[in-house]
């Protein structure tokens, strides 16, 4: 069961947004993302960062799957050699 999310409104100083935007540019985060990591960080520095906080929720195109759990992405299983000599033992 996924936890909902609080949604606050904060006042920042332009030039303090537009830092934090380039910032989080530069760290390919969205803006809100970057306000959280940079809370939690600090919050985890000053030793106040809950237990229960539960992590920053992934966000984009989910990560492909490994060859082994998908079949329709395996490599093609090996054939034998083109010509009809049997293979030298």
């Amino acid at each position: 069961m996924a936890t909902q999310r609080k949604s606050i409104l904060l006042r920042l100083d332009p030039a303090i947004h537009d830092a934090l935007v380039r910032w989080a540019g530069d760290e390919l985060r969205s803006t809100n993302a970057q306000i959280e990591f940079l809370l939690r960080k600090a919050l985890a520095e000053a030793g106040r960062l809950p237990r229960n906080a539960g992590g920053i929720p992934r966000r984009g195109r989910p990560p492909k799957r490994r060859a082994a759990a998908d079949p329709d992405s395996a490599e093609p299983p090996e054939t034998a050699p083109a010509n009809d000599q049997p293979p030298d033992t």
